[in-house]
């Protein structure tokens, strides 16, 4: 029996399910939400190993594909952003996304992921609980044009695994509204680290749906630095030179591994439950040792590392990254969910194949300092109409069929013509 869609004509706050608290910045917000509460994970989810091996490759497929320089993203954030739209794809954009992004089968997939989300979830809980210097949320939500057809089932989808309700505007007269809701869901979300990711002039009336995630980390080390033993130090840059910055200077108990060309350190957060792996290559093998990251580099660190005492010399940092991830993912090979051929009829009904991805932008942040590491990352997804090729009209001329070559403007017949059978040799 299908649920109901209950539409709340009111002033909402602007969190996903689960995630209460946020300004409420426009006055005409509305929530189409269908009747369905957070599914509980089944313990232990079976397919969870796999989506994180599938996850993790795409974080290092991802990683190959970004500039050079300082780089921070939030591999997951990405990933839970675009599950979201592949609960909506069907067909060759399905499969497209699976292969690229490492998803697994629908029907595993959003429960996998529904279970490996609660149990982050839940190390945020029980640290605040425990009153551990520990701080991890993650927040879904999903802002669609008010009166389109989107399918009940998906939004079932959305609220059972994702905990996302759909927050309605009219997207034709309130597009800057609705940019200045979005960004102050994220702002509240990230605790004020990412104010603005959805840039002015993105929203229009071409806008049908914007996916978001937002993710933030706060912890302090296990083993803190001293802040005193900080001084200014040399640090090598790729092509020889050094510059001067402050250098943190501690001892830790850790888990550590020395791998050919590099040695790893994984650096234990509070809570137990989180550690910051660090790998430094040898002098003039950085490119190499990055390089392998995509053939199995952490899956090595990880089971050859062994417990041990770490005395750990490292600057303090604190940048921020924006990623344009239509580009990037068009490299790894995922053009589909981008392309007027872009099927997303799961979102709608009646079923029709009219909406593609226009616009994937990711931001992230973070800061490393002598009391621990703060972070956090925003990925939104906006969907627009494709243009006039809704589907694709299969012309299959495996029969007798006729041809013409016209002039475009005139529409004078240059040659005119039939097939009947193709196999037949030249007319002597």
């Amino acid at each position: 029996m299908r649920h109901m869609i209950v539409l709340l004509l009111a002033v909402v706050v602007l969190a996903s399910c689960g995630q209460p608290g946020g300004p409420s910045v426009s006055k005409n917000v509305q929530v189409l939400a269908a009747e369905a509460p957070r599914a509980t994970p089944e313990a232990p989810v079976a397919a969870l190993p796999a989506l994180i091996a599938g996850m993790n490759r795409f974080a290092t497929d991802l990683y190959s594909t970004a500039d050079d320089g300082n780089l921070i993203f939030s591999p997951y954030s990405i990933a839970l952003a675009f599950s979201m739209a592949y609960a909506g794809a069907e067909g060759e954009t399905a499969e497209q996304m699976r292969s690229v992004l490492g998803f697994l089968p629908p029907d595993e997939h959003h429960m996998a992921f529904n279970a490996l989300d609660q149990r982050l979830q839940s190390l945020g809980t029980q640290a605040e609980q425990q009153r551990e210097p520990f701080q991890l949320n993650i927040a879904n939500s999903t802002w669609g044009q008010r009166g389109y057809p989107f399918d009940e089932a998906y939004l079932q989808t959305l609220a059972r695994f994702y905990g996302a309700a759909l927050h309605t505007f009219d997207f034709k007269t309130e597009a800057e509204a609705a940019r200045a809701t979005i960004n102050a869901w994220a702002d509240h979300q990230t605790k004020g680290k990412i104010k603005e990711v959805v840039p002015a002039g993105m929203l229009d009336e071409d806008t049908r749906l914007v996916l978001a995630n937002a993710i933030y980390f706060k912890a302090q080390w296990v083993d803190q630095f001293d802040e005193a033993a900080t001084q200014d130090g040399p640090f090598t840059l790729l092509d020889g030179r050094s510059v001067t910055v402050p250098l943190m200077h501690g001892m830790m108990d850790g888990r550590a591994f020395s791998g050919d060309g590099y040695v790893a350190g994984y650096l234990p957060y509070a809570g137990g439950s989180v550690d910051m792996l660090v790998i430094v290559p040898e002098s003039g093998r950085f490119a190499e040792v990055e390089g392998r990251l995509r053939d199995g580099l952490l899956s090595e660190i990880a089971t050859g590392a062994q417990a041990a005492r770490l005395r750990v010399i490292m600057p303090r940092f604190e940048f921020d990254s924006e990623l344009q991830l239509k580009e990037m993912l068009c490299t790894l090979g995922l053009e589909l969910p981008f392309s007027d051929y872009a099927d997303f009829s799961g979102m709608i009904q009646p079923r029709a194949a009219i909406l593609k991805i226009d616009e994937a932008l990711h931001k992230a942040t973070i800061t490393v300092d002598e009391e621990g590491t703060e972070a956090a990352a925003v990925t939104v997804i906006e969907l627009v109409p494709t243009g006039e090729l809704t589907q694709p009209v299969e012309l299959r001329a495996d029969k007798p069929f006729l041809f013409a070559i016209v002039e475009r403007e005139t529409g004078a017949l240059l040659f005119l013509g039939r097939v009947v059978d193709p196999s037949m040799e030249l007319a002597g």
